[in-house]
């Protein structure tokens, strides 16, 4: 059976998600802050992050393992650093305010490095490195992420798709230079919609229990995982390995997490 095409307006699609979050007890804000977020990556084209996440933000308010009630604070600071404390609200939320501290100390001092601790799943990295740009300035993101890769020599998961992004002004103003990738072969939400599909993983993408190739979706999320960027060895996996240890050192360990305890 061919598939079906449906055009939706942009702020019908945020009209239903902050709907639905709000009936759930989130605050419109946020509400709102996760539809920006979803319809964004869809509108660029990451339809693993894009509406297709929203189950899984509806159920971690449900489950309370978000606090919707809460909101960021600034643990601490200096001139141009900042550490954010989440206090376990909706990443995007989380992130929209780190990226506004940043963007503030950088054009204060020049440049904003913020990091974060007690946050949750904030969607594309690029929403953030894009905010710096509106504001004529060069914008970077990173997070860490539950365990999903499966780094070189290795058969179970040990750190996450840890994307990376950097943004920069051009002089076009409708077409930066924008930088957005998960440290993994693919996001793992490509791998969802594959199994959504019922469709095979192209070679490279995933692994089986055992650590070697796997192109069976269901297979891949129940107890493989994912190549590194660059697949397996043979085709320099390892600098994926790498990029995905460097986001954790940054995300993770610098901001006071002590072992890799994502679930």
């Amino acid at each position: 059976m061919a598939e079906k095409n449906y055009i939706v307006k942009i702020e019908d699609a945020k009209n239903f998600v902050v709907s639905s979050m709000v009936a759930i007890g989130t605050q419109p804000s946020h509400a709102q802050a996760l539809a920006d977020v979803l319809v964004l990556a869809d509108q660029r084209g990451h339809y693993s992050h894009g509406l297709n996440r929203l189950e899984k933000y509806v159920n971690e308010v449900k489950s309370k393992s978000v606090i919707v009630e809460n909101d960021p604070f600034i643990e601490k600071e200096t001139v141009s650093t900042a550490l954010v404390n989440g206090n376990n609200a909706m990443g995007c939320v989380v992130g929209n305010f780190a990226m506004s501290v940043a963007i503030k100390k950088a054009k204060e001092a020049g440049v904003g490095w913020v990091a974060a601790n007690h946050s949750n799943h904030y969607g594309i990295a690029g929403m953030y490195s894009l905010q710096a740009v509106e504001q004529g300035l060069m914008g970077f993101s990173f997070t860490n992420s539950s365990p999903f890769l499966v780094p070189t020599r290795s058969k179970e998961r040990y750190l996450g798709t840890n994307p990376i992004t950097c943004a920069a002004p051009s002089t076009n103003p409708d077409d930066p230079f924008v930088l957005d990738m998960a440290t993994t072969a693919v996001a793992q939400g490509k791998v969802e919609v594959a199994k959504r599909k019922d469709v095979k993983l192209p070679n490279g993408w995933g692994t089986n229990s055992s650590g070697e190739n796997c192109t069976d979706p269901r297979e891949v999320l129940k107890s493989g995982g994912l190549y590194p960027l660059g697949g397996p060895e043979e085709t320099s996996g390892y600098k994926g390995s790498g990029l995905a240890m460097m986001v954790e050192i940054l995300c993770g360990i610098l901001v006071g997490i002590r072992g890799l305890v994502w679930q």
